[in-house]
């Protein structure tokens, strides 16, 4: 079978085409600016890359594009859209409903509206690339993979706010934690690795967006994104935790009003505020390279905190076994990396520099002697969404 793994964001749309009797990537595309008349399509068919210009007023548009292209004399992807036996979507917020994937039906559209409240910019994309679907590929079942149910393991004690507790009752505020496909992915990964299943792992999953995750024997147990993912490290050009309180003392400071406040807090503020460089963390780092005191401050700053984060974590699992480090930069950022191991050696946790060197390849990068291994390993969450969306249709 032939999975189409579809990751719906504001404006924009990844994708990928896996043969999951080969589990082999055919395809990898990704759509930007969709809605605006510069929208273009990076197309990758086993290797071979090319950018096509073609405008799409919406992601009906941008599917219908890459599923002509599928099945054009040009590119010969597949023979026949039937060709694909399921489409796999990624949703990122499925609240406390939904603890696995799911079959795509009338519900659990229904249930995915529900949760627009809890993640108004991704639920409603998610929602578009499905109702997409639905009319381009009518026969075509589909599973919905949900960012957050990975998380659903945890214990009350640690998704709980101390704020009043009809919050959770009457709008289920609480801690949901996100990334949950890639923990998950990596949880997985490890026991391989290791031919274990009873590891506390430390999880990185450090990128523009970034998330830890405590994991005890495969599952979630604590996660340092809340509510939404604007909780926890600092990231790209998202502030992480803060104290509340500066919240309404800068909107009245700055007359600035909460929607404005969020985007702010979103989209100009992590490395990207404190640096003033880039949201580009390859720029920031050539700017610390070069003494610049704003981007070094940025940097330290974030590992600083991710420290103090995988300490925590350490209380949560009461010890670790494996550290882990996924995502753009925690998979190439060798620079990071070393920055946070090295306030981790009071644990007897050591990182191996030379082999720390390593870019973007699964390998070991502790110590012989260190008292906790630490691995990188490139996570995968498209094989994680197609593995689910194959399983849950191949009897259908």
């Amino acid at each position: 079978m032939k999975v189409l793994v579809l990751n719906c964001g504001s404006s924009s749309l990844k994708c990928q085409l896996i043969d999951m009797e080969k589990k082999e990537r055919i395809m990898k595309g990704h759509y930007d600016r969709i809605g605006g008349a510069r929208s273009s399509l990076r197309f990758n068919v086993r290797g071979n890359k090319t950018v096509i210009e073609h405008p799409a007023r919406d992601f009906e548009e941008a599917i219908s594009e890459i599923l002509r292209l599928l099945t054009s004399e040009e590119y010969k992807v597949i023979n026949d859209l039937s060709e694909i036996g399921a489409v796999g979507h990624r949703i990122v917020h499925g609240g406390e409903k939904f603890k696995n994937s799911v079959i795509i039906d009338e519900d659990v559209i229904k249930a995915i509206e529900d949760n627009i409240t809890l993640a108004p910019l991704h639920n409603p994309a998610g929602l578009a690339g499905i109702s997409a679907c639905r009319k381009l590929l009518p026969k075509t079942p589909m599973v919905a993979v949900f960012d957050t149910s990975f998380h659903q393991t945890m214990e009350e004690k640690a998704f709980i706010y101390q704020l009043p507790y009809k919050y959770y009752e009457d709008y289920k505020i609480r801690k949901y934690g996100f990334h949950g496909i890639s923990h998950r992915y990596i949880a997985g990964r490890v026991a391989e690795i290791t031919g274990k299943t009873d590891l506390k792992i430390i999880n990185c999953h450090l990128g523009q967006g970034a998330s830890l995750c405590a994991i005890k024997d495969g599952k979630s147990v604590d996660t340092t994104m809340g509510l939404t993912p604007l909780a926890g490290v600092p990231m790209g050009t998202r502030c992480g935790d803060v104290d509340p309180s500066i919240i309404p003392t800068v909107m009245k400071l700055y007359d600035i009003k909460p929607d404005e406040m969020l985007r702010i807090m979103n989209k100009e503020s992590g490395a990207w505020g404190v640096s003033g460089v880039s949201t580009d963390f390859r720029d920031i780092e050539r700017m610390a390279s070069q003494g610049d005191e704003r981007s070094i401050l940025a940097l330290e700053s974030r590992a600083y905190t991710i420290a103090q984060y995988i300490a925590k974590f350490i209380v949560t699992l009461n010890g670790v076994d494996v550290i882990t480090f996924a995502g753009g930069i925690g998979e190439n950022g060798f620079e990071e990396r070393e920055r946070i191991c090295n306030y981790l050696e009071c644990f007897g946790i050591k990182l191996d520099k030379q082999k720390n060197l390593t870019r973007g390849e699964e390998t070991k990068i502790s110590t012989d002697d260190s008292k906790v291994e630490i691995y990188i390993v490139p996570t995968n969450e498209e094989i994680v969404i197609a593995t689910d969306a194959y399983e849950l249709t191949k009897n259908l």
